[in-house]
C-alpha cells in the first residue's frame, strides 16, 4: 500500500511539473518562413473587482478613478486580474500596466465617455506619422504580460468623435445629425461633430493639423480623435473573447509590439465609420490573429509599418504574422497590406479565412513616397463572396480613397512616366496566393504597378473567381499562373 501511495505521489509531482501544452503552437508549425512559438502571457493568480474601488455599474457616474486605483493596487502586488462585473461602467481613459489582465465578465460593458476634456493630448503615431492625438480610451505603453479577456463589450462612443458622409447613411440618420448642437455640415454632404473639428480639418495635412501653439492644438482637439485600443511597444499581449466596438478612429492598434495574440474577438464599427479600421497591426513582430471576426467601416485586417519619412526613420517592419480562421464582413478590404508600409512587411501567412461582402478581398496598396519592401507573403485558403470591387488588387497609386469610392468618382489609372528609383519607391515582390475562391466580385484582379518598379514575383495557383469584369495587368512581371479560372458573369 505504501509503495502504491509513493507511486501516486510521484506521478502527481511529475504531472504538476510538466507545463501545459501551448494551444497556439500549432499556428507556428510548418510555416514557409522561420517564426518562433508564441504563447499567451502569464498573469499572476490574484484578482480584484472593479466594484471594490467605488465604481458605479449603472453608467451614470464616471469610474475613471476606480480603474486607476484597481490597476495601481494590482501593480503594487505584482499584477493579477482586474475583473469587471456585469453592468455599464462609464469611464475616461484607462491605462494598463505590466502583468495585468483586464477581464470582462458576461454582461459587462466598458463605455468610454463622450467628453473630449477627459482625453488629454499626447505624443503618438497616427496613420504612420509622428503627431499628437487625444489619449486613447484604453492604452498601454512599454508593458509586458498584459491581456484583455472575457465575454464583455468595450465601446468607444465613436459617434461623438467621427465625421459622417451623407452618402453613407440614410436620410433620417442624416437629418438627426444636423440637429446635434454644435455640429455642422462642413461642406455639402459632409458632417462634422464640432466647430473645432472643422477648424482642425481645414488646415490639416494627412490628418496632422496646422497647429503651432498649445492653444491652437487645444482648439482643434475634437479633430484629433484617438484610436480606441493603443498598445505601444508592449511585449506578450493577449486579446481574447471581447467585443471591441464603435471606436473614434481605428479600433485595435498594436504598434511596435512583440509576441501578440488576438484570438476569438469581435471587432466592429458602423459601415459609415470614417477611418473605422478594425485592426491595424503596425511594425509588430511575432503575432497571431486567429478565430476572430471583423466588421468595419474601413479596412478589416490591415498590416502596416509607418508612413513615408517617419516610417522609414523608424525602420521597423511588420514581420512574422499568422492570420488564420478569421472572417471579415463589411470593410474596405478583407486582408490588407498598406498603404503605410514604409518600414517594410515580410513573413506573413494568411489561411482558412472568409471575406463576405467586403469592398475588396485581398488588398495591397501603396504610392510613391512610401518606400519600404513588402515580400514573403503567403496566402493559402481564402473564400470570398459578394465582393463589391476587386477580389485581388495591387495598386501603387493609392490616393486615400476606398476602391469603391475611387471607382464611383471615376478615378482612372493613366499612363505615367517612370521616375528614378529611390528610398521612396515602394517594392512589392515574392507573394504566393493559392487556393482562393471568390464568388460574385465586381472585378477579378488588378495589378497596377509603377513603371520604375513593377510588381514582381506573384504566384497565383488554384484561383477561382466569378466576376463581372476580367483581370487587368499593368507594370507587373514574373506573374506565375497555375490553374487560374475567371468566369465573367453576364
Amino acid at each position: 500500500m505504501r509503495k502504491f501511495i509513493t507511486i501516486v505521489i510521484l506521478a502527481l509531482a511529475v504531472a504538476i511539473s510538466v507545463p501545459a501544452a501551448n494551444p497556439y503552437k500549432k499556428y507556428t508549425d510548418h510555416l514557409p518562413f522561420a517564426m518562433p512559438e508564441v504563447s499567451a502571457p502569464t498573469i499572476p493568480d490574484r484578482q480584484v473587482l472593479l466594484s471594490d474601488f467605488g465604481a458605479d455599474n449603472t453608467g451614470s457616474t464616471l469610474c475613471t478613478d476606480a480603474f486607476t486605483k484597481a490597476v495601481d493596487a494590482l501593480t503594487q502586488k505584482g499584477g493579477g486580474h482586474l475583473v469587471v462585473p456585469r453592468g455599464v461602467w462609464l469611464t475616461g481613459p484607462v491605462v494598463l500596466k505590466s502583468n495585468i489582465d483586464l477581464h470582462l465578465e458576461k454582461g459587462a460593458v466598458i463605455l468610454f465617455a463622450a467628453d473630449e476634456r477627459l482625453y488629454p493630448l499626447v505624443s503618438t503615431s497616427f496613420e504612420g506619422l509622428d503627431t499628437r492625438r487625444c489619449q486613447s480610451p484604453l492604452s498601454a505603453r512599454g508593458a509586458t504580460n498584459i491581456s484583455i479577456t472575457g465575454d464583455g463589450v468595450i465601446d468607444g462612443n465613436g459617434q461623438y468623435w467621427r465625421p459622417v458622409k451623407k452618402s453613407k447613411v440614410t436620410e433620417s440618420h442624416w437629418k438627426r445629425l444636423l440637429t446635434i448642437p454644435g455640429s455642422q455640415e462642413m461642406k455639402k454632404g459632409y458632417w462634422v461633430p464640432s466647430e473645432g473639428y472643422a477648424k482642425g480639418e481645414q488646415g490639416a495635412n494627412m490628418n496632422v493639423p496646422n497647429a503651432q501653439t498649445e492653444e491652437e492644438w487645444q482648439a482643434v482637439k475634437r479633430f484629433l480623435r484617438p484610436v480606441m485600443i493603443s498598445l505601444v511597444e508592449c511585449k506578450n499581449v493577449l486579446l481574447q473573447g471581447v467585443i471591441f466596438q464603435n471606436s473614434p478612429a481605428w479600433n485595435l492598434h498594436p504598434l511596435m509590439c512583440e509576441n501578440i495574440i488576438i484570438d476569438q474577438v469581435l471587432v466592429r464599427n458602423p459601415a459609415y465609420a470614417q477611418n473605422g479600421d478594425a485592426l491595424d497591426l503596425e511594425s509588430c513582430k511575432n503575432a497571431l490573429i486567429v478565430n476572430s471576426r471583423f466588421d468595419a467601416g474601413d479596412d478589416g485586417i490591415c498590416i502596416k509599418s509607418g508612413k513615408d519619412k517617419d516610417g522609414r526613420r523608424r525602420g521597423r517592419p511588420c514581420e512574422n504574422v499568422v492570420v488564420d480562421g478569421c472572417t471579415v464582413f463589411a470593410g474596405h478590404g478583407g486582408f490588407v497590406v498598406g498603404s503605410e508600409m514604409s518600414g517594410g512587411v515580410k513573413n506573413i501567412k494568411v489561411g482558412n479565412c472568409q471575406f463576405v461582402g467586403t469592398d475588396v478581398g485581398l488588398r495591397f496598396k501603396s504610392t510613391r513616397g512610401r518606400g519600404g519592401i513588402v515580400e514573403n507573403i503567403f496566402i493559402d485558403g481564402v473564400s470570398m463572396s459578394d465582393i463589391a470591387t476587386y477580389a485581388l488588387t495591387f495598386n501603387m497609386y493609392y490616393g486615400g480613397k476606398s476602391v469603391a469610392e475611387a471607382l464611383a468618382d471615376g478615378d482612372v489609372s493613366k499612363e505615367v512616366p517612370a521616375m528614378p528609383v529611390t528610398e521612396e519607391t515602394p517594392i512589392f515582390r515574392n507573394i504566393d496566393i493559392r487556393n482562393v475562391v471568390c464568388h460574385n466580385a465586381g472585378f477579378a484582379m488588378e495589378f497596377n504597378g509603377l513603371p520604375e518598379m513593377p510588381i514582381d514575383g506573384i504566384t497565383l495557383k488554384n484561383v477561382y473567381i466569378t466576376s463581372h469584369h476580367d483581370a487587368t495587368f499593368q507594370y507587373s512581371k514574373n506573374i506565375k499562373k497555375d490553374n487560374v479560372n475567371i468566369t465573367i458573369l453576364k
